[in-house]
């Protein structure tokens, strides 16, 4: 008789203001984060009172960047489908070099014993560090600047609403602009093609190279220099949420919600492609041929 293999599902919890991740820290070290997850099986049903394996994996720069921190756990499901733990707290988790780069964390579920074999479950973006986690490595003086000079987040600019502003190499202050209004589209008509679009911090590059795109039309009728964001460039807009919503609300445009799913130009494969869901800052995977919100964005 075969076993039949139920895939599990892991939604983050929100204790981080109004994130989806609690992050703490404990007297400065050990440094840690509580993480919470709620176990659901493929019918949506909550998986309670049931031991399992957890596995975490912190990536550094994407969803698919490299590993920099893995811990391995054997828990029980209590009767409301929830686990529990702290991450973290030993030598290989304070060596992460927090302000250098942007961070995801990946969980995997196994069901079966020995609880060693992972089915990844969700990849969500570390969407705030606390400043203690920066103890080691003072703040980019020029990351600083750029939220205290020239365009401020929230500022009506270029057609849409400022959402991200860093110092480039050359010194001056650059941005992410996005638009006032959105769209539901498919990323492609007709799934099965490769676009070659796979950068996830290159949006413009990847809507360039996106073909039988209704997402990509709809973009473009805009105007030059409008494209569908990456998927880090959709994270992005996603943590500054709050200053974008203040200003489309000002202006009577409607606020990014929070139950939507938004497609990145991000592709996986020949027929899915990256989307972020707001309501629980999870990154996932979908058919391209699904309708999902699309916001165009613009670098300047």
């Amino acid at each position: 008789m075969k076993t039949k293999i139920q895939k599990f599902k892991a939604v983050l919890i929100i204790t981080l203001t109004n994130l989806l991740i609690c992050i703490s820290v404990f007297a400065q070290f050990p440094q840690k984060i509580n993480y919470q997850t709620v176990i659901r099986d493929k019918d949506n049903e909550l998986v309670t009172d049931k031991l399992i394996g957890i596995q975490i994996n912190i990536r550094k720069g994407s969803v698919r960047g490299p590993v920099v921190y893995t811990e391995n756990r054997t828990l029980t499901t209590n009767a409301n489908g929830l686990v529990s733990i702290q991450i973290g707290g030993n030598d290989d988790f304070n060596m992460i070099d927090w302000p250098t780069g942007t961070y995801f964390i990946e969980t995997g579920i196994a069901i079966f014993p020995p609880y060693n074999t992972y089915t990844i479950s969700g990849t969500s973006q570390l969407l705030s560090v606390p400043y203690s986690f920066h103890s080691k490595t003072a703040e980019n003086s020029k990351t600083a600047e750029a939220f205290t000079s020239g365009r401020y987040l929230g500022e009506e600019y270029l057609g849409g609403i400022i959402f991200h502003l860093y110092i480039g190499s050359d010194g001056q202050q650059h941005g992410l602009v996005v638009s006032k209004t959105e769209a539901r589209a498919k990323w492609q008509n007709t799934a099965g093609h490769l676009a070659g679009a796979d950068r996830t911090d290159d949006g413009y590059y990847n809507t360039a190279r996106m073909t039988d795109s209704p997402a990509k039309t709809w973009i473009t009728g805009l105007g030059t220099g409008w494209y569908l964001p990456s998927v880090d460039e959709l994270a992005l807009l996603l943590r500054n949420r709050f200053h974008v919503n203040k200003t489309l609300r000002t202006i009577g445009s409607a606020p990014l919600l929070s139950t939507d799913y938004h497609w990145s130009s991000t592709e996986w494969s020949e027929s899915a492609a990256f989307y972020i869901r707001f309501l629980n800052y999870i990154v996932n995977t979908e058919n391209k041929e699904k309708e999902y919100v699309i916001r165009a964005v613009r670098a300047f």
